[in-house]
């Protein structure tokens, strides 16, 4: 009842950005919490980013001051913004998503994923 769809991955030199966007469709009433999570091959997933309803937000140690998470309630779309990317940054990264459906049941979803490789 809830689906989620995100854009923005690709190849990108070190130093550079990428801004990463995931936007919830379906039978939403109301989100909750949003999230990016991040795998990188060999490693488990991670959390990178959140950001709840009242917009606070928390970031893991590695990204900090380099990524931004941000939201757009009236589009039910959650960003993260990547700046100064490393090497290391290279993962598969995933929107997480909570929402209240009219039927008042909660759904927490998953997106696809989109592959971001940050080379020279």
């Amino acid at each position: 009842q809830v689906q989620l769809v995100e854009s923005g991955g690709g190849l990108v030199q070190p130093g550079g950005s990428l801004r990463l966007s995931c936007t919830a469709s379906g039978s939403i009433f109301r989100i909750s919490d949003m999230g990016w999570y991040r795998q990188a091959p060999g490693k488990e997933r991670e959390l990178v980013a959140s950001i709840t309803s009242d917009v606070g937000t928390m970031y893991a140690d590695s990204v900090k001051g380099r990524f931004t998470i941000s939201r757009d309630n009236a589009k039910n779309t959650v960003y993260l913004q990547m700046n100064t990317l490393k090497p290391e940054d290279t993962a598969v990264y995933y929107c997480n998503v909570k929402a209240l459906v009219y039927t008042g049941r909660w759904f927490e979803v998953w997106g696809q994923g989109t592959l971001v490789t940050v080379s020279s």
